[in-house]
C-alpha cells in the first residue's frame, strides 16, 4: 500500500522514520495518555523498554501496547495474548493474505520482489515465490486461488489451481495500468483493486519513461536494473482509478482520481453493502499529487456502482495526521487499519462501524497492511516495515483471506 502521509514520505518509513497511532479527536472517545515526545528509543514504544524476537523475555499481560480506548475494544481481545514479532528479515512487507486450504500466510516484500509464506504448524517463514515482480497486495478468492498485484509489470494476476497464471487486468481503455496496489474479492466473483502510482519508482517497480509523471524531466534512467522494463507492462502513468473486474473479465472504473486520489487500501463491510477506501499521501515524481490521508466509505449499488460517498475517519489524532494504509473488517463490522506516523503512535487503529476509534496496537514501525489468519481466523497478522507481527484476538476476519 502506500506512503504514510505528505509530510512523512513512504521512503522515510522504510528508513525507520515512520509510524503512528491513536484515536480521532472527533470520536468523543475517552482521552488517551499523551506520548512523551522526548523519549524516542530506537525500537520500542513501552516503558520499561520492550524486547522483540525469539530471545525476548515474556511480555507483560495484558499487553501494554494493546491500548483500550473504548470498553467495546476489550471484548475483541484475548486478555492473555501478547504481540509477537515472528519474522524480521524483510525490507518492506505488504499484502498479507491467509490461505485457508494451505494453512499459511502469504505476504510480499515489495522491495526485494519476493513472496513469502508463514507456515501455521511450525511458525517457519519460507520463500514462496523467488520472483514476484514487486508484488504488493494479495488475496485469495472464494475458490482459494491466489490473486496478486504486481507493481513491476503493472497488472493484477490470478494463479489457477493447475499452476497457470491468468492476467486479470493490465489495461483500461487501451492504456496500461499504473501499479495495482490492493485487491479484494466479492462473493459475486468480482475483483476490486486500486491503481495509484506508488510502484512507479526505483524501489518497488520501475520509473516511467521520460515525460511520464514519475520521470517528468527524463533524468531517471528508467531502464536500468531489470531486463523486462519496457517490454511487459506500462511505461507511463495514467490517472488514478479504483477498478472492478466482473466475472466475465470486463473492467470498469468505480472511482476516478477526482473522486478518490491516490487510492490505497480497500475493504468490504461484512454484508458487502459498503466499500471502504483509503486515500493516501503524495506519489513519487516531481508532479505527484496528494490524497487526503483519510478513510472513505461508499454504498455499493445493485449494479456495482458506488453512491453516497462520505468520510469514515480523517485519521487525525491529537493534532497528528496519521497515514492509513491497508485495512480489514472483522465479523462485527469493526475496521482494523494499519497506519504510519511517529514512533509511539504507529501501528493499528481499530474503529467501530460508526467510525469511532475504540483501540489501537502500538508497534515500532508503521503497519502497511494486516489480515486475520489462523485456522479460526482469530489471529491478527501485521506487516510493519521489515517485520511480521501477530496477535491473537477475540474476533474473526470476515474476508476470505
Amino acid at each position: 500500500m502506500k506512503p504514510a502521509n505528505g509530510h512523512l514520505p513512504r521512503r522515510k518509513l522504510l528508513q525507520g522514520l515512520g509510524c503512528l497511532s491513536a484515536g480521532l479527536a472527533a470520536t468523543g472517545a475517552a482521552p488517551v495518555a499523551d506520548v512523551t515526545e522526548n523519549v524516542r528509543p530506537p525500537d520500542v514504544t513501552t516503558n520499561p523498554p520492550r524486547q522483540w524476537g525469539p530471545g525476548a523475555p515474556p511480555s507483560y499481560t495484558p499487553d501494554p501496547d494493546v491500548v483500550i480506548i473504548d470498553r467495546s475494544f476489550r471484548d475483541l481481545l484475548f486478555s492473555a495474548a501478547t504481540i509477537h514479532r515472528v519474522w524480521d528479515q524483510g525490507t518492506w512487507l505488504e499484502g498479507p493474505a491467509w490461505s485457508s486450504e494451505g494453512r499459511y500466510l502469504l505476504f510480499s516484500d515489495t522491495v526485494t520482489s519476493r513472496q513469502y509464506r508463514y507456515l501455521w504448524e511450525t511458525g517457519e517463514v519460507t520463500v514462496f515465490r523467488p520472483e514476484s515482480y514487486h508484488s504488493n497486495g494479495n488475496t485469495f478468492d472464494y475458490q482459494g486461488r491466489q490473486i496478486s498485484c504486481e507493481h513491476f509489470l503493472r497488472r493484477v494476476i490470478r494463479w489457477e489451481h493447475d499452476g497457470s497464471v491468468r492476467v486479470i487486468a493490465d489495461h483500461y481503455e487501451g492504456r496500461p495500468l499504473n501499479s495495482p496496489n490492493d485487491v479484494v474479492v466479492h462473493p459475486d466473483g468480482g475483483i476490486w483493486f486500486t491503481d495509484p502510482g506508488y510502484g512507479d519508482g526505483f524501489t518497488e517497480g520501475h520509473a516511467d519513461e521520460p515525460a511520464g509523471e514519475a520521470n517528468p524531466d527524463g533524468k531517471i534512467r528508467w531502464r536500468l536494473g531489470e531486463e523486462l522494463i519496457g517490454e511487459i507492462g506500462g511505461n507511463k502513468r495514467q490517472a488514478d482509478h479504483t477498478f472492478r473486474v466482473d466475472p466475465s473479465g470486463r473492467i470498469e472504473a468505480v472511482l476516478t482520481q477526482a473522486q478518490l486520489p491516490n487510492p490505497n487500501g480497500l475493504c468490504f463491510s461484512p454484508d458487502h453493502k459498503s466499500l471502504y477506501a483509503i486515500s493516501s499521501g503524495r506519489q513519487p515524481g516531481g508532479n505527484g499529487h496528494d490524497g487526503d490521508q483519510a478513510i472513505h466509505v461508499f454504498d455499493i449499488q445493485k449494479d456495482n456502482t458506488l453512491a453516497n460517498p462520505r468520510l469514515f475517519t480523517n485519521m487525525r489524532f491529537q493534532g497528528v495526521q496519521m497515514g492509513p494504509d491497508g485495512m480489514k473488517a472483522d465479523i462485527f463490522g469493526n475496521l482494523w487499519c494499519g497506519a504510519g506516523g511517529p514512533l509511539g503512535l504507529c501501528g493499528v487503529f481499530v474503529f467501530n462501524p460508526e467510525g469511532h476509534l475504540i483501540g489501537r496496537i502500538r508497534l515500532p514501525h508503521g503497519v502497511s497492511n494486516l489480515t486475520f489468519g489462523g485456522p479460526k481466523r482469530n489471529w491478527l497478522f501485521m506487516c510493519a516495515g521489515e517485520s511480521l507481527y501477530r496477535l491473537q484476538v477475540n474476533t474473526q476476519g470476515v474476508a476470505p483471506a
